[in-house]
């Protein structure tokens, strides 16, 4: 019974988490270091995101950064 409405409601839950997540280390740390963390993850999550699509990692640098990477 819990499982399934825990289920029904992932997304939300996930999100709650994240918040809290971010909330916590905004406290601990402050803004800006909070920012660059938060950049950090989203970077890692673009570059994850394109080597499971099969992507060549020197073709998403080459985008990131064009000419750097010939």
């Amino acid at each position: 019974m819990i499982w399934e409405l825990l289920w029904e409601h992932k997304g939300k839950l996930l999100g709650i988490a994240a918040g809290l997540l971010f909330g916590i280390i905004y406290l601990i740390v402050g803004f800006w270091d909070t920012l660059v963390f938060v950049i950090f993850i989203g970077s890692g999550y673009y570059i994850g995101r394109k080597l499971d699509q099969k992507e060549d990692l020197r073709d998403i640098l080459d985008r990131i950064l064009p000419g750097k990477f010939k």
